[in-house]
C-alpha cells in the first residue's frame, strides 16, 4: 500500500497538479487568483501537453518509443539520485555572493526585464561551456542524445548538469544586481518556457511560430541547437531572448531546405540508458587515459569535445567552417 501511495505521489508530482488538488480540497477557489494559483495552473500544462503528444505519436504512429523510455528512465533515476542538489547550489549562491551585488533589483517591470537579459547571459555561458568543454559537455551530452525531439527531451539530463547550471546562472544574476525574488520568478518562467521549446512536431509541425522567430528564440530555433547537422552545430544557445546569440554570434535560422538530424556525432546507441547517460564519461575517460604527458591528459578535460592531441581535430567548430567552405 506504502508503494502505491508514493507511485501516486510521484505521478502527481510529475503531472504538477499536487498544487492545484490542494487548492480545489481546501474549496478556497480565490486562491487561484493569487501568484501561488497561478502557478499551480501553469505548471500541469508541460507535463499534459507531454501526454498528448505521445497520445497523437501513436495515433499518427511516430511515437519515437525509444526517445521516450529512455527519456522516463532518465527523469526516474535523477529523481532518486540528485532531486535536491540544484535547489542547494542556488540557496548557496545567493547565501555567497549576494552581498557583493552593486545594487538590488524590485519587482518594477523594468528590472523584471532587465533581470530577463541577465539570466539569459548567465543562461548563454553555462550553455556555451556545456558545449566547448569536455568536462561539461559529459553532462549535457545526455540532453542532446535523442534522436528526436519531443517534450520528454526536457527531462534528459545528466543530474550533476542542473547543480552546475544553476551555479553558474545564479551566480551571475546575483552579482549583478537581480534580487532572489525577482530571480526565482525569472526561473519560473524560463523554466516553463524553456520545457514549451523542445515541443515536437507531433503537436507542432512548423515551431517557427510566425513573426515571433524574429523576435524570441522558438520551438525552431531551439529544433536547430539540437540538430548534429555541421551547419546547425553549437548555436542558439539562449532560451527566450536570444539577444546573446545575436551578440556573439551563434544565432542560427532554421533553413528550409536542410532536414534536421537529431543527436549527438558520437557513434551510440540512443535506445540504451547506460550509454545515453555514461557514454560521454566512458569516452572522455579513454581519451584521457590514452593521451601521452599530463598536460594533454588535462586538455581533453578542457578543450572541446571532438579535441585530439594528434590535431586532427574534430570539433563543431571545425567541422562548421569546413561545411560552410565547401558552399
Amino acid at each position: 500500500m506504502e508503494f502505491l501511495q508514493t507511485l501516486f505521489n510521484e505521478v502527481i508530482g510529475f503531472l504538477g497538479i499536487s498544487q492545484a488538488l490542494e487548492i480545489l480540497r481546501s474549496g478556497d477557489y480565490s486562491s487561484f487568483t493569487t501568484y501561488d494559483g497561478i502557478v499551480s495552473l501553469i505548471y500541469p500544462i508541460i507535463p499534459l501537453l507531454l501526454l498528448l503528444e505521445l497520445i497523437l505519436g501513436l495515433i499518427y504512429k511516430k511515437a519515437q518509443t525509444k526517445v521516450y523510455k529512455v527519456n522516463f528512465l532518465i527523469y526516474i533515476f535523477n529523481r532518486f539520485v540528485g532531486r535536491f542538489i540544484a535547489i542547494a547550489m542556488v540557496a548557496l549562491c545567493i547565501g555567497l555572493f549576494q552581498q557583493y551585488a552593486p545594487f538590488q533589483t524590485t519587482m518594477k517591470w523594468y528590472w523584471i526585464v532587465y533581470g530577463y537579459v541577465v539570466w539569459e547571459l548567465g543562461h548563454f555561458v553555462y550553455h556555451y561551456l556545456g558545449h566547448k568543454v569536455r568536462l561539461f559537455w559529459c553532462l549535457h551530452s545526455t540532453h542532446h542524445a535523442p534522436e528526436d525531439m519531443n517534450l520528454s527531451v526536457t527531462h534528459a539530463h545528466f543530474f550533476l548538469e542542473a547543480p552546475y547550471a544553476d551555479t553558474i546562472r545564479t551566480t551571475i544574476c546575483i552579482l549583478l544586481g537581480v534580487h532572489p525574488e525577482l530571480l526565482f520568478l525569472i526561473m519560473f518562467i524560463d523554466g516553463t518556457y524553456g520545457a514549451f521549446i523542445h515541443i515536437g512536431e507531433n503537436l507542432l509541425k512548423n515551431g517557427r511560430l510566425g513573426f515571433l522567430n524574429k523576435i524570441i528564440l522558438t520551438p525552431s530555433h531551439h529544433r536547430v541547437h539540437h540538430a548534429k547537422n555541421p551547419l546547425y552545430m553549437d548555436t542558439n544557445f539562449c532560451n527566450l531572448l536570444n539577444i546573446w546569440d545575436r551578440v556573439f554570434k551563434t544565432y542560427q535560422e532554421e533553413q528550409h531546405d536542410i532536414k534536421i538530424e537529431y543527436g549527438i556525432t558520437r557513434e551510440m546507441n540512443s535506445g540504451n540508458f547506460m550509454d545515453v547517460y555514461f557514454g560521454e564519461i566512458a569516452a572522455l575517460a579513454k581519451d584521457v587515459w590514452r593521451a601521452p604527458g599530463l598536460a594533454n591528459k588535462f586538455r581533453y578535460l578542457v578543450m572541446p569535445p571532438g579535441w585530439s592531441h594528434t590535431g586532427e581535430h574534430k570539433t563543431a567548430k571545425v567541422t562548421r567552417k569546413a561545411y560552410l567552405e565547401s558552399l
